[in-house]
């Protein structure tokens, strides 16, 4: 019964300590956003250059997620998590004090790649600490810090840097030190392992080993990664672009353009708390993606299809609710019922290594198309094309006669 309480606590805390952890992650990343005009004018670059500091950065978060997957599955995911997200905090401060253009974007690169040790090992170690019955909700928890943080960054370089008057380079500080100072609250109260766990063995009795190679021979892990691909793209444009297409092209600025885009991380939440219980209450996953991904399409294209304003609030609120942000902890179940527990960290590695690759496309790619067009339109539609992809993909998934494989109680 001690044991019990025990892991129910401890599985609380690591809920909250990673969420906070993707708070710190998500500002950090969206104080770029407003203060993206502010660069391009004191670095005097176009729009493909401006969409290339994006690109680079989550170029350097991608190429982490797998090998910091594997890593962490071998030889510990806490070993690998806690110095990069210090690390990350500390090159935060430094790409903010960079005087040239291109010192900037290799900071800024740099920053990315710190960032992206964090995904697969976090999520291995919280599917293996959340119970089974809460693994969605669970995440979708962890999950919302993404949402307060895209808006908090939005916020804080708005309210600093176009309300307050002061250099763009300052929330820089701001995000370093606050992320230095989580890492250290992580590094605390993270374990390898809950209370009460049992090592996977295989049916020798020696432990599981990790196959690689089986991972994309599971039809329903495929499909996952063709999802998230396709979600984040989407969710890219409109997180690196919403706030540029505001100001140019519906005339909104300084604190308003905040507002205005910090609708879809607030309506986000609601959105990926009820969708992850209904969840696991379903015990499925499919019937839920089956309306989150076309609500996320329909929106998507709404942003520049229509000129009204409300039609524009109404598709950033709707998108919140179903989008990447709200989709995440419902793929993450997705994986998580589908890869081997010996290989969680690397599964989920590999997952977010094939969606991010997303990320480093939707802000150059756009960029492109605004500098080849004029406008962003073609930009947002290109994402809701890629949104149809993700809704055959889910369509294709197969939950008939599902049943959890190697799951074993952390608590008997």
């Amino acid at each position: 019964m001690e044991n019990k309480k025990l892991s129910n606590s401890y599985w609380i805390k690591i809920v909250a300590v990673f969420t906070l952890g993707w708070i710190a992650i998500y500002a950090t990343r969206t104080i770029l956003n407003p203060i993206m005009t502010n660069i391009q004018s004191e670095f005097a670059i176009n729009a493909t250059q401006l969409g290339l500091l994006s690109s680079l950065f989550f170029l350097g978060y991608t190429v982490t997620q797998i090998p910091s997957g594997y890593l962490g599955d071998k030889f510990g995911r806490k070993k690998m998590i806690i110095p990069a997200f210090i690390g990350f905090g500390i090159l935060a401060i430094v790409s903010g004090q960079m005087v040239t253009f291109y010192m900037f974007l290799m900071m800024w690169f740099l920053t990315g790649t710190f960032q992206g040790v964090f995904y697969g090992p976090q999520y291995g170690l919280s599917s293996e600490a959340i119970p089974q019955k809460r693994l969605t909700l669970g995440s979708a928890i962890i999950n919302s810090g993404m949402a307060i943080g895209m808006s908090a960054g939005y916020w804080i370089s708005s309210i600093t840097v176009q309300e307050m008057d002061m250099s763009w380079r300052t929330p820089f500080w701001i995000m370093g030190v606050i992320v230095i100072v989580i890492g250290i609250i992580m590094w605390i109260m993270v374990k390898e392992h809950p209370p009460g766990y049992q090592a996977p063995t295989s049916e020798s009795g020696a432990p599981a080993k990790l196959k690689v190679s089986e991972l994309f021979k599971n039809r329903n892990l495929i499909l996952a990664f063709i999802t998230i691909f396709c979600s984040i793209y989407g969710f890219f444009v409109i997180l690196t672009w919403l706030p540029y297409y505001l100001e140019t092209a519906r005339g909104i600025s300084g604190s308003s353009v905040a507002f205005v885009s910090s609708l879809v991380p607030w309506a986000s939440i609601p959105g990926m708390l009820f969708f992850g219980w209904l969840s696991d209450k379903l015990g499925k996953q499919r019937p839920v993606l089956l309306v989150m991904v076309p609500l996320a399409f329909l929106s998507t294209i709404s942003i520049v299809l229509f000129d009204q304003m409300w039609v524009l609030y109404v598709s950033l609120i709707v998108y919140g609710i179903a989008g990447k942000l709200s989709t995440n902890p419902v793929l993450i179940a997705v994986v998580a019922n589908n890869a081997p527990r010996v290989g969680l960290a690397t599964s989920f590695g590999i997952y977010n290594f094939i969606g991010m690759s997303a990320s480093i496309l939707a802000p150059y790619i756009t960029g492109f198309i605004t500098d080849v067009t004029g406008n962003l339109d073609m930009g947002f539609y290109l994402a809701g094309a890629l949104l149809v992809v993700g809704i055959i993909a889910v369509f294709l998934l197969d939950e008939s006669g599902y049943k959890r494989v190697e799951h074993v109680e952390k608590v008997n």
